[in-house]
């Protein structure tokens, strides 16, 4: 009988099933979309039950496309959208309030006031957790759930309060076991796990307000969770053995699992992730330390940057400077630009991401001469996002020591050409676009299947084919242009 294994990569905008075969080939994948509730005042929030339903039904569509049997499905791997958390009464199982989502920042004020009532808590937050106090992460969140929520209140008073990532509260809901537990890649992002120790921060805990008997049990990455028949498509209950978050899920997908290896993921922002390996290593430029995972019984640290406008520069460029029609027309435009043209785009929109942590910088076209016409500023907004990325690279570096051969890379963008090879010759290192789109859904199945005995230590990475750029340009005119991109993000951060 064969044997496949299945992955669920619930994300911000919907919800994916993928089906991989005993040697890690792609066989089929399903996807529905779930509502993104904004409220007026810029609150975001997804509905929990919704996104189960979506889990369910995508889980069913994927095996009936495949035309598999449901008896063949060996096991199951979850990866998720992170920091984005949700109250659920485990008496009951029914959620207390919607999801709040990672991109809303309700926690602003809890979080400015915790500073304001101790000065030294930020650098307190940033010790035990290697991220800088902020609402982006699921502490403030859950925070603001116990304050503002009184059905959450409540649940807490009588200990039947589930505070959880994505991922808790999928496997909950999926599981037989009703299992309440996450792993470390998850939790490390709450912003209330020690990230030296690996266990939940009483410390941090008492410093947000978030009880921490509503917080889940934490187990290895590749632990057996729970299992689950799927809402009865499985007649005997399948194994979950396997979660990350999908960042470290893409990073795992990559196959960056030896220290140093470095994986891009190009969206509307971009993440930037390197393996450190087992010894924990802190920031001193301006980047994240997190778990990437517990994964054969050994944890692994990630050092990450995160870029606000990569994928989405092309985007402006379309849909509001209206400088392209599509988003291929832009690396024709670049390749048509005049190369010795001087400009340089800063797209400091809502402020700089990693490394520079900017909120006030704005962005700025500069450099501007009569050469610079349309195909020029198109090749300078292409050219702002490898910039970005390089940036973040040469971070890593510093802080690691370790030497960067390799960019592996995946997303819309990794299409262009032009962008690519600039990539490869701006970092100083080859760029390797993966030929799978599908690598958080990837890295969890191969988690899964790596527990369950179906995959061996290479299933997976070796069914990646892979485009190479590696460097052209000479090191006089990439210090040149460097500098210039230096100086331009000076001025953006000028104010």
């Amino acid at each position: 009988m064969m044997r496949y294994v299945l992955s669920i990569d619930q994300s911000t905008q919907g919800t994916k099933a993928v089906l991989f075969s005993a040697d890690g080939r792609l066989v089929a994948k399903t996807a529905r979309p779930h509502r993104q509730i904004i409220h007026d005042n810029g609150f975001v929030e997804h509905d929990g039950e919704e996104i189960l339903a979506n889990v369910l039904a995508v889980i069913r569509e994927v095996v009936e496309l495949a035309g598999v049997e449901p008896e063949e499905v060996a096991c199951l791997g979850i990866s998720n959208q992170r920091e984005t958390c949700i109250a659920w009464d485990r008496r009951t199982g029914l959620p207390l309030y919607n999801a709040i989502v990672w991109q809303c920042s309700r926690a602003k004020d809890i979080c400015a006031q915790m500073e304001a009532d101790d000065p030294h808590i930020a650098q307190r937050v940033l010790e035990l957790s290697g991220m800088n106090l902020s609402p982006y992460f699921s502490a403030g969140k859950m925070a603001w759930l116990v304050r503002n929520v009184p059905a959450v209140a409540d649940a807490a008073e009588r200990g039947t309060l589930a505070l959880g990532t994505m991922d808790s509260w999928v496997l909950f809901a999926l599981s037989e076991e009703h299992a309440f537990a996450t792993e470390p890649s998850n939790a490390s992002r709450t912003q209330l796990l020690d990230i030296t120790t690996g266990a939940w921060s009483e410390e941090l805990c008492a410093a947000f307000g978030v009880p921490m008997d509503a917080l889940a049990t934490l187990m290895p990455s590749d632990a057996t969770f729970g299992h689950t028949t799927a809402g009865g498509l499985f007649a005997q209950p399948i194994p979950i053995c396997g979660m990350l978050g999908d960042s470290q899920a893409a990073l795992m997908g990559q196959g960056c699992v030896q220290p140093g290896q470095v994986k891009a993921t190009y969206g509307t922002g971009s993440s930037i992730m390197m393996q450190a390996g087992s010894d924990l290593v802190r920031s001193k430029n301006g980047l994240v330390t997190s778990l990437g995972w517990e994964f054969c019984g050994q944890r692994s640290y990630v050092l990450e940057g995160n870029i606000n406008y990569t994928g989405a520069v092309v985007s402006w460029m379309k849909d509001d400077a209206r400088l392209i029609y599509d988003p291929g027309d832009a690396e024709a435009c670049a390749r048509r630009a005049n190369p010795a043209d001087r400009a340089y785009f800063v797209p400091a929109f809502t402020g700089l991401g990693a490394p520079y942590w900017d909120d006030e910088a704005t962005a700025i076209l500069t450099g501007v001469t009569r050469t610079t016409g349309h195909d020029e500023i198109v090749k300078a907004g292409l050219e702002s996002i490898a910039y970005q990325i390089g940036d973040v690279v040469d971070a890593m570096r510093a802080d690691t020591g370790l030497d960067v051969s390799e960019l592996r890379v995946d997303g819309g963008p990794t299409a262009n050409g032009y962008l690519m090879q600039f990539q490869s010759d701006v970092t100083r290192v080859g760029v390797s676009v993966s030929s799978v789109a599908e690598l958080s859904a990837a890295g969890a199945a191969y988690v899964a299947g790596h527990a369950a005995g179906v995959y061996d230590d290479n299933a997976i990475f070796n069914q990646i084919e892979r485009r190479t750029f590696t460097p052209q340009m000479e090191d006089v005119r990439r210090e040149v242009l460097l500098s210039g991109w230096k100086a331009a993000v000076a001025q953006a951060m000028c104010h």
